[in-house]
């Protein structure tokens, strides 16, 4: 089938026609807005999730510093934990001067007294590690295109969802028109 004669077929909606019903022409008219929605709300979505994520990020980044700390005691292996590292009690001085102890994640295979590279937050609490610029940048376009995704999908769902009711609409009618034609069917011209 040619591109142009499908257009033509999806463009029957809003020409005259003794057949149309005005369940066709509202669903030309929802499937128009859902195209709209999906067109134009999509990116919109996506760019402004991207762009919440990447200051978030960035944010993240400024409240997060690096703190050389000293392990109490060698990290045990425990359930849960990332492969290759385990929690360990460490000692660390924050930049006022006060000292303060805490379980971070470190390598496995350190032992007590090394000197490992813990990360805290504005309070000289321990945190995870900041994502990188490009770590930060991939989670940006990801939540970006989740977020025009699912605006796509809702889209789409409503417009299916519209579609089913419209239909319902419509075998109700054929069903009142048929039996408008059935009861003369038995009737003799005369």
């Amino acid at each position: 089938m040619r591109a142009n004669t499908r257009i033509r077929r999806s463009l029957w909606r809003w020409r005259r026609n003794p057949l149309r019903r005005r369940e066709d022409v509202v669903e030309g008219w929802l499937l128009l807005a859902t195209w709209l929605v999906i067109a134009v709300g999509g990116p919109w979505a996506g760019a402004m999730s991207a762009q919440a994520t990447q200051e978030t990020l960035a944010q993240r980044r400024a409240e997060r510093h690096p703190a050389t700390a000293v392990l109490v005691g060698a990290p045990a292996d425990s359930p849960g934990t990332t492969v290759g590292q385990a929690f360990a009690t460490v000692r660390w001085t924050a930049p006022d001067g006060t000292r303060h102890t805490g379980r971070a994640l470190v390598d496995v295979g350190r032992k007590g007294g090394e000197r490992v590279v813990v990360w805290t937050d504005r309070r000289d609490r321990l945190t995870t590690r900041p994502p990188t610029p490009v770590q930060a940048e991939a989670q940006a376009v990801t939540m970006g295109a989740t977020a025009a995704l699912a605006l796509a999908g809702a889209a789409g769902g409503g417009y299916c969802g519209a579609r089913i009711v419209l239909d319902r609409h419509r075998r109700r009618a054929w069903d009142a028109e048929w039996q408008d034609v059935g009861s003369q069917w038995g009737r003799t011209a005369g």
